[in-house]
């Protein structure tokens, strides 16, 4: 005869054992996937007493220094990677906000936004090589050593081109709005410049020296950060919707429009492992893998609140994040580790 309650005791035991299994390959599922996260925090380098925001970062890698402009400070904190610390501060600029070093002249080049300056350092020991006046809103700075110029985005629509030799700007290209982040194509003439302010990523000839096209980004609004990949496209983020867009290089077709975290000002391409990095103030960096179909998110990295700003460097195969000061997060660089994985 067949025991009802001895039954239905078995089948409550062998749900609770199945649950339990069930609960235990998921907790493991989750454990490999934290094993293979796409990065993870390495260190954190104290800054010291550095206040307010904190924007772009440059970098030394032949003396593995890292250049930190501390623009609500006026001043570009000097870290050493090797060291783990801050070793020196470079103070009396003007909201300093775009930092590049160019090698063959070790010289240090720091834009800064209040009084339109750029302020020249010798790269050995930092001392002042003097300043090259642009008159508004001096921003990013990108260095080209095969033609020995060193160009920075400043006021309402400039791209201002200095001699690395003479240390002297010998040409303004005029753009249409402020010029926000720009990228050399790595073969050719063209540069890709994100002009939020007019709605458009411009286009422009270093040979003939003037934009040459307009790929207007139409409901996507405030193009900050902007790279190029591997295969050409221009990847530009826009905070207003916060999106990842993917453009293609020859005619300016977006090709993808992916939701990404809010309020990003810088975006790196990581070629080795096919992969984009987008950091945040929302407090994430984004990880995006691109495969034959196009780009999918992979990751996320939570971090900060504010901490918006980065620099990827190849050389070291390490991404710098910048964190500002909060309620209970010191001012620091926190260095993080790419690992292999989606």
């Amino acid at each position: 005869m067949f025991d009802f309650m001895t039954g239905s005791h078995c089948r409550r035991g062998l749900m609770r054992a199945f649950l339990a299994a069930s609960l235990s390959l998921l907790m493991a599922a989750e454990a490999r996937a934290a094993d293979r996260a796409p990065l993870v925090v390495e260190a954190k380098i104290p800054l010291g007493e550095v206040h307010g925001r904190i924007d772009h970062l440059g970098v030394d890698v032949k003396r593995n220094r890292l250049y930190v402009a501390e623009l609500g400070n006026d001043s570009v904190g000097v870290v050493d990677l090797q060291a783990g610390k801050t070793i020196r501060t470079l103070a009396g600029l003007k909201e300093p906000q775009g930092i590049g070093y160019d090698g063959p002249t070790d010289t240090l080049y720091v834009a800064n936004d209040s009084d339109g300056s750029v302020r020249l350092f010798k790269g050995e020991d930092l001392s002042p090589l003097g300043r090259i006046d642009l008159g508004d809103d001096a921003d990013n700075v990108r260095i080209e050593e095969a033609a020995h110029q060193v160009w920075v985005g400043y006021g309402s629509g400039a791209l201002a081109i200095i001699d690395a030799n003479s240390r002297r700007k010998v040409m303004d290209i005029p753009l249409k709005a402020h010029p926000e982040s720009f990228r050399f194509a790595p073969a050719g003439s063209l540069i890709y410049v994100n002009v939020p302010n007019n709605g458009e990523i411009a286009v422009v000839d270093r040979s003939s020296k003037k934009q040459i096209a307009s790929w207007k980004t139409r409901e996507l609004r405030s193009n900050y950060p902007l790279a190029l990949d591997e295969s050409g496209n221009v990847l530009a983020v826009f905070r207003h919707p916060a999106r990842l867009a993917v453009f293609r290089a020859q005619d300016g077709k977006r090709l993808q429009a992916l939701e990404t975290c809010g309020d990003s000002d810088d975006l790196f391409v990581d070629s080795k492992r096919h992969r984009v990095y987008v950091t945040c103030g929302e407090g994430f960096v984004d990880v995006f893998s691109r495969a034959a179909n196009g780009y999918q998110q992979t990751g996320k990295l939570e971090t900060s609140s504010g901490a918006r700003t980065s620099l990827f460097v190849p050389e070291l195969d390490r991404l710098y994040l910048a964190v500002r000061a909060g309620l209970s997060t010191p001012p620091s660089i926190w260095v993080v580790r790419p690992e292999s994985g989606p």
